[in-house]
């Protein structure tokens, strides 16, 4: 067996991630009121506005949206906002907004879409399979974000917030469910005020469920099956009006069991697998969070938001997605690791009073994120040796990063309903590998070649946006943008064989947008319309090594990538009945770059990204649509409540996604399997109301379409079938 023990910054990671939102019901101004009597508003600029009345395309869902919409966890959001897209390739997953994002699992290069907790911007890629429990709103925010919030995002954000504790009551929830793969889930909440300035509040989520995949081969075990064990505790102190303190802290301990996967040329069932090596998976993270703000009797706001995560995952998996014997010639691969990522962040935010024509924020942000690679990385459930047999390649290390920000914007009406802002943002990044790769081979002892790599890069970026809002009447806005966004550059992990670049550039985003907010109807409907035209300069892109396919490299595309598309939504409020509707329809088109297709057997090809020359196997990508980037997505759902008497409720409810086909890799090859089809996901929902008590029969993907998910290197790995089951909780 051919193991390789590899940084997580060199490699791919096989697995399954504030601006504040919320629904109110405070009063809001006569010409725009609401009589549906839910205002949906969020803080994308740190201040409290109206969805309506927002220059950000943006979707808002409440912690009841999520329930109703089994969005469970950060995959299912892909199926209820448009242009955005999740594929889950084990611990980490590829998030994308418009095609930009993170198309692969390496903590070497940063992400395009950020994903914040209660402010603070989580672990890069990794670790986002936390479970959503307890959750106020999730907001995700497409295009360029550096001028309101901590990072520097080219594609989008998404911003979580977890329920705060209340001073007015003890209360809180408890949930029970259970469906078929044995899925178990308990589920609660617990609030108690200590005084009217002090309140705590708990919650935890513990979740199992048995494999999706029908397992063959050498290896079967118990890959699959899932473990969760989730916690929060809550606390939120008020001593005087002005002065708000809210501490938050989480843990998450996620048991996977292994991800299975199958050869990604395969074209049968992506739920049937046979693999011949170990397979194994866990997350164990933690997060605190301390979130202070000082509001002045003038309306001046100073808001402080600080945060410390660590975690550690650990994987096992069959590299090559097969059950083949290996022999000498050809020997089987797998791969391994063990690392641990801890962030350390403070940000520092100086609000202006709503009041007047003129409104400002001042913004700094400062983060240090370090990745610990240590030796004899290998995880192993059982007690295998870690004996190299053929090739063994180790990594150990450390890999530190930072990031230094400062940012603000400016706002002035220059007539009635009309408004200008400017923002602007200066960033410092640096990133460092200060670690060794060892190469083992079988009979010998010690390395036969150690490469140490003790390398550093930095990155200074100015970006910027200027916009124009007008309120045409209480019920449409227009808005029109120029933003830019930067993605830091990086290093690339040691590679024994010295093809690949060390250092790549930053990636840099103008983005264009135009877009139409409307109501109709006395309020009862709202949409979003809007349009966006992004240019990309030394776009970031992930190959795999041609030798080593567990290896993945970053390079810069050296021409312009361009992405451009329309989104719409649209939601609906009539008494009994809701409905709600989101779509996007988008183009990509890869600026000019040649790369080495690593499928391709022979001795590696001279492949410059820039002159080439094309190939059989140095192949021209010029043109082609960025990975993950589906030219339509659309999602509709609807739900009537029939009332039936002392004080029950039966509501019906269907949701409907369809994402279109896409790309898994740049190099667009079908006989590799490089094409997803299309997925349509159709999720159902009945639930009985009655007083505090629900009874929910809940059913998703209900076709039981078997679907490719992501490509990651020589694998497939399958999205989520079938599930369905019966869901009881209380409120208290």
């Amino acid at each position: 067996m051919r193991k390789l023990l590899l940084s997580v910054s060199a490699v791919a990671l096989l697995g399954p991630m504030p601006v504040f939102a919320q629904t109110t019901t405070a009063p809001v101004d006569e010409a725009t009121a609401d009589p549906s009597g839910d205002e949906i508003v969020v803080t994308a600029e740190r201040r409290t506005t109206s969805l309506q009345r927002s220059s950000v395309a943006a979707t808002v869902l409440t912690g009841e949206d999520l329930v109703r919409k089994s969005v469970n966890s950060v995959e299912g959001l892909q199926f209820a906002s448009p242009s955005l897209t999740v594929n889950t390739t084990g611990q980490g997953n590829a998030f994308n907004i418009r095609g930009i994002g993170k198309t692969e699992q390496t903590s070497a290069i940063g992400v395009g879409v950020i994903t914040y907790r209660d402010g603070v911007a989580t672990l890069p890629g990794y670790f986002q399979s936390e479970p959503y429990y307890d959750i106020a709103s999730v907001e995700v925010l497409r295009g360029p974000q550096g001028t309101f919030a901590g990072g520097n995002a080219t594609g989008g954000a998404v911003f979580i917030t977890q329920q705060n504790p209340a001073f007015d009551r003890v209360g809180g929830y408890v949930l029970a469910q259970y469906g078929n793969y044995d899925h178990m889930k308990l589920q609660g909440a617990l609030n108690i005020p200590s005084s009217e300035t002090l309140a705590i509040r708990f919650a935890g989520n513990m979740e199992r469920r048995d494999t999706f995949y029908d397992v063959s081969g050498p290896w079967t075990g118990n890959p699959g099956n899932r473990r969760d064990y989730s916690a929060r505790v809550s606390i939120a102190w008020e001593p005087t009006p002005e002065l708000r303190i809210l501490l938050k802290g989480d843990y998450n301990n996620i048991e996977y069991g292994g991800l299975p996967a199958s050869r990604a040329t395969e074209t049968g069932d992506p739920l049937k697998v046979a693999n011949n090596a170990h397979l194994s998976g866990r997350d164990e993270f933690g997060r605190i969070v301390l979130n202070m703000q000082y509001k002045f009797d003038s309306g001046l706001t100073l808001r402080s938001i600080s945060g410390f995560q660590r975690g550690t995952t650990q994987i096992s998996y069959d590299s090559d997605g097969t059950a083949a014997a290996g022999t000498p010639a050809a020997p089987a691969l797998s791969f391994r690791d063990n690392i641990s990522e801890e962030i350390w962040s403070q940000e520092f935010n100086i609000i202006s009073p709503d009041t007047g024509p003129f409104t400002w924020l001042l913004g700094g942000y400062y983060q240090h994120d370090k990745i610990f690679i240590p030796e004899n990385g290998g995880y192993y459930s059982d007690a295998t040796p870690n004996t190299p047999t053929a090739l063994d390649i180790e990594i150990v290390g450390v890999n530190p990063k930072t990031a230094l920000a400062a940012f603000g914007q400016v706002g002035y009406e220059l007539t009635d309903g009309l408004q200008i802002t400017v923002g602007g943002r200066w960033s410092r990044s640096t990133s460092a590998n200060d670690a060794e790769a060892r190469a083992y081979f079988t009979g010998l002892p010690g390395p036969i070649l150690t490469l140490p790599q003790v390398d550093r890069t930095v990155n200074k970026k100015v970006t910027g946006k200027i916009a124009l809002n007008w309120t045409v009447d209480p019920n449409h806005f227009l808005y029109a943008f120029v933003a830019t966004g930067s993605k830091a550059g990086g290093l690339n992990g040691p590679n024994i064989l010295g093809r690949t670049p060390l250092a790549f550039d930053a990636e840099d985003v103008t983005d264009f947008e135009l877009g139409w907010k409307g109501t109709f109807a006395d309020g009862h409907i709202r949409t979003q319309l809007g349009g966006y035209y992004n240019l990309y300069e030394n776009f970031q892109v992930s190959i795999v090594d041609p030798i080593s396919p567990s290896i993945s490299s970053i390079f810069n595309v050296p021409g312009k990538t361009k992405l451009y598309g329309v989104e719409f939504s649209a939601q609906g409020s009539f008494d009994r009945f809701s409905l709600d509707l989101a779509g996007s329809v988008s183009n990509s088109k890869l600026g000019s770059f040649f790369a080495a297709d690593p499928r391709f057997g022979g001795a590696p090809a001279v492949c410059n990204p820039e002159s080439g020359p094309a190939t059989a196997r140095c192949i021209e990508l010029t043109g082609n649509e960025q990975a993950y980037a589906p030219k339509l997505t659309l999602s509709a759902g609807a739900q009537y409540a029939i009332p039936l008497g002392a004080n029950a409720t039966l509501t019906p409810r269907v949701d409907f996604a369809h994402i279109a086909a896409s790309w898994g890799t740049l190099f667009q090859n079908p006989l590799f399997g490089d094409r997803l089809e299309d997925r349509n996901i159709l999720n159902a929902q009945l639930t009985l109301t009655t007083g505090d008590w629900s009874i929910a029969a809940y059913g998703t993907n209900l076709t039981d379409q078997h679907y490719v998910a992501a490509i990651n290197g020589a694998r497939r790995l399958a999205g989520a079938p079938r599930q369905y089951g019966l869901r009881v909780s209380r409120n208290f």
